[in-house]
């Protein structure tokens, strides 16, 4: 008999059968021991959090979709009130502590992660940064404790990335002084509303703003502005009249988020619900603002939203960091095959297993520290309120979220392959994580339409320099050294294969640079042929894919850079030798990708392709020796991470007892 096995539980297979399944999933809840354990590695704080709240919450395996979403809004609740995190009051004041809770929660369940976002970063957020200070004293309590959970209804069914296109109107009446939100058509219905489903009491509504006018087109149309809008009762949560809700129900993930449509049928909200900080509206219907035109304030409003884009940036890294870390450590315990008559080898010994993961291991390592960069300058923009940072916050963290959502999706993919037949297994999170997070290319920016505006800032910063003008911190590299990196490649430097010259930080980021110059300048001058004949529109459309790889290119220098930066500040002697190492592999990993593009221009002779390759493969052995440190960096709870680890461990027998195995 087993030996934790009672007299019960064998006259009782049923008993057994749950006492198993208990003893099977308490192993999420104990810490494997540490892979050769380096503090001075440990460096990337972010996800300890998690730690704090392992004990309470469990990403859920399995569970029904209405079961899930009730014990998200417990979380969410157990969180504030309980366990008294309050992450509202980091909104503003300390975003990088804020995308740090959400990065913790969201390592546990994503989810949860989201609802928490809904909560306080979109509803909440759009109260504390587009309304003024009588929205604040009014809502902050709410929002904080849940008390007020809210909506964020921006989308719409037939518009989503073009928000000036959106349908819904807000149409004031001056007789009763009252805003009246009318859905005009079956295409204006708020669609994708997190919270909306079931929990959501307030909306933040974004609607066309309607004045009544003395002239003869009887209305004037200020643009988008945002109101908020009640949705149900406080007391009895029931739908509130004119007020039309429906389930968008079961999706490919995230199904612990109540995402649902809105109809407003000629609903009355008062004039002071309107979030005024951009543009106002008196008692008489006079519009007054800062801003002279609907553009200007257009660009305003999603200028102090953008850092929706800044947290999904920044959370996409937290994926990466786990599925990284469970598909790392699977392989380092997994053995298969081997020399004849000796064990057999961990799969990570293979070289097309190093080459699946070890490049993946070193973007992660850079993505954390370009959207420390990111969240950084976010934090400083919002204290500084300077219009030059904004436009520059702006088109780095649409680069950046556009850039590190797709390579986290494309990822996770990769990863869950690496794991082999035990990454199929729903309990792995693989398959879960690779759901929730597949979104994260469309919500907040479609990935495409946000490396389009990244390319569109490149060629205007590439016009303002050769025009005179001045250009923002993030592209300043074009400012100092265009004519440098659009000359003929020096044929001597074309030619070195050294160690030393490939792994130079400068050789590297020279490299990058020298190909998005390459890029904008062919561009411009693409876009200035085509525009004769198709117009700009056409002649934009006809360049598109050209355009897309400019981006991407930009954000890899700025990724570059970033990392080399953050080698540079190491303090200790030791992690900066590991950190450089990982650093060389991300930067020659990239250049031998696009390898062509430098022979194309020779840029790169032969005989030095030819060596990058082989000192990248190098590099993959390299940073597979220090695998095991580099993942526990990440510092990612053992709860989290622990089901493939188990597959390879003594508790496989606790798993194949699971699955009903005696």
């Amino acid at each position: 008999m087993n030996p934790n096995q009672t007299a019960e539980d064998e006259q009782h297979p049923s008993i057994a059968a749950v006492n198993r399944r208990i003893q099977w999933l308490s192993l999420h809840l104990t810490p494997l021991p540490p892979l050769q354990p380096s503090p001075q590695l440990n460096m990337l704080t972010c996800a300890k959090s998690a730690n704090k709240l392992e004990a309470r919450f469990a990403n859920p395996v399995g569970i029904p979709m209405k079961e899930h979403r009730e014990l998200c809004m417990r979380q969410l609740v157990a969180l504030v009130r309980e366990a008294k995190i309050k992450p509202f009051r980091y909104v503003v004041d300390d975003p990088a502590k804020y995308f740090a809770i959400t990065e913790a929660v969201g390592s546990i369940d994503v989810s949860l992660g989201i609802k928490l976002g809904v909560q306080f970063s979109l509803w909440g957020g759009s109260v504390l940064n587009l309304g003024t200070k009588k929205h604040r004293d009014k809502y902050f309590d709410g929002i904080d404790n849940v008390d007020y959970p809210g909506c964020f209804a921006m989308t719409e069914l037939h518009h989503g990335s073009n928000v000036q296109g959106l349908q819904t109107t807000a149409t004031f009446d001056p007789v009763t002084d009252e805003f009246i939100i009318d859905t005009p058509n079956d295409g204006a219905i708020k669609w994708w509303i997190g919270n909306a489903a079931v929990h959501g009491k307030f909306a933040s509504v974004f609607a066309k703003l309607i004045l009544p006018t003395h002239d003869s087109k009887k209305i004037s149309d200020m643009g988008v502005h945002a109101f908020i809008v009640p949705i149900r009762d406080l007391e009895t949560h029931q739908t509130l009249p004119g007020i039309e809700i429906q389930d968008c129900g079961h999706k490919i993930g995230l199904n612990g988020v109540d995402n649902g449509a809105l109809r407003f049928r000629s609903v009355r909200i008062p004039r002071d619900n309107l979030l005024n900080r951009f543009g106002d509206v008196c008692r008489d219907g006079k519009y007054t603002s800062s801003l002279p035109t609907i553009n200007k304030r257009f660009a305003a409003m999603l200028g102090e939203l953008v850092g929706g884009r800044v947290g999904l940036a920044y959370s996409s890294v937290g994926f990466l960091k786990v599925s990284v870390t469970i598909a790392v450590r699977y392989s380092l315990l997994r053995q298969q095959f081997g020399p004849a008559e000796q064990p057999e080898v961990s799969i990570l010994d293979y070289q097309s297993q190093q080459h699946k993961l070890m490049p993946m291991l070193a973007s992660t390592y850079a993505f954390h520290f370009a959207t420390e960069y990111l969240v950084e300058k976010y934090s400083e923009m919002k204290k500084m309120h300077d219009e030059q940072l904004v436009a520059d916050v702006h088109a780095l963290s649409a680069g950046l979220k556009a850039y590190v959502t797709s390579y986290t999706a494309k990822s996770l993919c990769t990863c869950r392959e690496a794991c082999g037949g035990h990454g199929y297994a729903a309990v792995n999170r693989i398959g879960s994580l690779r759901n929730d997070h597949d979104i994260f290319q469309t919500f907040e920016g479609d990935n495409t339409v946000l490396l389009q505006q990244v390319a569109a800032d490149l060629l205007k910063q590439y016009k303002d320099k050769f025009q005179g003008g001045t250009l923002s911190v993030t592209w300043n590299y074009l400012r100092e050294s265009m004519n440098l990196y659009l000359s003929q490649p020096n044929p001597i430097i074309a030619r070195w294969e050294s160690t030393d010259h490939l792994r130079d930080p400068k050789f590297q980021l020279d490299a990058f640079r020298y190909r998005t110059s390459k890029l904008l300048q062919s561009a411009a001058a693409r876009l200035r042929k085509h525009s004769k004949t198709l117009g700009s529109f056409g002649a934009w459309n006809r360049c598109q894919n050209h355009l897309l790889t400019l981006a991407e290119s930009h954000i890899e220098s700025v990724i570059l850079a970033r990392f080399i930066e953050a080698v540079k500040n190491c303090p200790d002697s030791s992690s900066r030798a590991a950190l450089k190492l990982v650093c060389d592999l991300y930067a020659l990993d990239r250049i031998w990708n696009d390898i062509g593009t430098y022979r194309n221009v020779d840029y790169i002779a032969p005989n030095k392709a030819k060596a990058i390759h082989k000192l990248t493969d190098y590099l993959c052995y390299q940073v597979r020796n220090i695998a095991g440190e580099l993942v526990d960096g990440f510092d990612i709870p053992a709860s989290v991470t622990r089901a493939p680890i188990a597959m390879q461990s003594e508790a496989y027998s606790q798993y194949t007892h699971h699955v009903g195995f005696q």
